[in-house]
């Protein structure tokens, strides 16, 4: 989107909250906006070292993007600029950016740089490839939450599809890495290549969550016997199995990447290994193309065997499953931020009440209508199989991508 008059007065919000998706709308929308108290009352206040990577990150795709922070750091004010993309951000070399995460970043998972930035590449000028690298890049399931690199992959980036953009999409995960202990390096490599961009998303239709017909999931250990992945699978499987015979897992063994180490008089730089452990991300799909997710990765500090981290995998997507609906509880916010975007018409999507009812939904609702989008409308779905599901509809904004002329 094209920046604005850099007169207009910002959007004003408070606290550090939902600052990412707050960030992407401004960005979306050419809106500038002021976010203040940033941890005012925090013995550490103002942003965070990985808050304020992503806006590096930001910076770097976009085109006269302006950025001011006040001494502590508790006031940001963005004035977004236009989405180019790769072709001229900085750092940018032959069109591929290198984004560097540095150690202090090592408690967040790579995906919650991927999946904001997913969503600004279709209304990208020009092609998106951006290269994840660094101390701090983790590339498993997070203890903060955050989802794998595989789950984006696999879970995230084809939900896509419904809005008319799947061609030249790719997520490549060139070093696995697991949480690394406290001030100890990561050093996973992730490459995302999106180079697909449309005028306008397609207006989405999606109500019929329909029935579970598939599970497919990835195990990985990092510098760890592969019977890790065979024991996470066989668990797997043996709770899966009762529900849908058609599961298949796959299985990665990785060497654990190599990280340099601090500089000392006797050794010099030498490099150690880093990030060693296990994961699974599982995704299961439905006869209408619904996909819900789960995973689980051992503990930075260890003590959890591979059957336990198999067992909570699985029965986390049993659960993902039961709460019904169309989209889950990660991909809502994505699913939803596009409709928003989307061509002037009305949208509809069947939503799990556990998943609507959910802090990120609700604050995003908000914070669309704050930028100039419509009120959402909510009614119970009904039917005769009476999940509880309710339908949200959103008008498009209608903004489109003013660098792309063609759809």
């Amino acid at each position: 989107m094209a920046a604005d008059d850099s007169h207009q007065a910002p959007v004003q919000f408070t606290g550090h909250r939902h600052l990412t998706s707050r960030l992407l709308l401004a960005t979306l929308t050419g809106k500038p906006v002021r976010i203040s108290h940033i941890r005012s009352t925090s013995t550490s206040p103002g942003l965070t070292r990985h808050e304020t990577n992503f806006i590096r990150l930001l910076d770097a795709v976009t085109n006269g993007s302006q950025i001011q922070f006040s001494m502590t750091g508790t006031t940001l004010v963005y004035r977004p600029g236009l989405i180019t993309g790769s072709a001229e951000g900085l750092g940018a070399s032959s069109g591929v950016i290198r984004h560097e995460i540095p150690r202090e970043c090592a408690r967040r998972g790579v995906s919650w740089w991927l999946v904001p930035l997913c969503i600004l590449s279709p209304f990208s000028k020009g092609n998106v490839n951006v290269i994840f690298h660094g101390e701090g890049c983790v590339t498993s399931s997070t203890p903060s939450g955050d989802i794998s690199a595989d789950t984006v992959r696999t879970a995230i980036l084809p939900l896509y599809k419904s809005f008319g953009i799947e061609r030249n999409m790719e997520l490549r995960i060139l070093k696995r890495s697991c949480p690394p202990p406290q001030g100890k390096s990561a050093g996973g490599e992730v490459q995302l290549v999106f180079n697909h961009q449309v005028r306008l998303p397609k207006t989405l239709h999606l109500l019929n969550a329909g029935r579970v017909k598939k599970i497919r999931g990835v195990a990985y250990c990092i510098q760890v016997p592969k019977s890790s992945n065979e024991r996470m699978i066989h668990e797997a499987r043996r709770i899966l199995n009762k529900f849908v015979p058609d599961t298949y897992i796959f299985s990665d063994a990785s060497p654990a990447p190599l990280v340099p180490t601090t500089p000392s008089k006797a050794r010099g730089t030498s490099k150690v290994k880093a990030a060693v452990g296990f994961g699974l991300s599982l995704v299961a799909e439905s006869s209408t193309g619904v996909m819900y997710s789960a995973d689980a990765s051992s503990p930075p500090d260890g003590g959890v065997p591979p059957d336990e981290i198999g067992r909570q995998c699985a029965y986390q997507l049993l659960e993902k499953i039961a709460h019904a609906g169309c989209v889950e509880n990660i991909a809502a916010p994505t699913m939803l931020m596009l409709m928003a975007m989307g061509s002037e018409d009305v949208g509809r999507l069947a939503l799990g009440r556990h998943v609507l009812a959910s802090e990120e939904v609700i604050q995003l609702a908000r914070d669309s209508k704050a930028f100039g989008g419509s009120a959402w409308g909510f009614r119970d779905k009904g039917g005769e199989d009476q999940t509880g599901e309710v339908v949200v509809s959103v008008v498009g904004r209608g903004v489109g991508n003013v660098g792309r002329k063609v759809a």
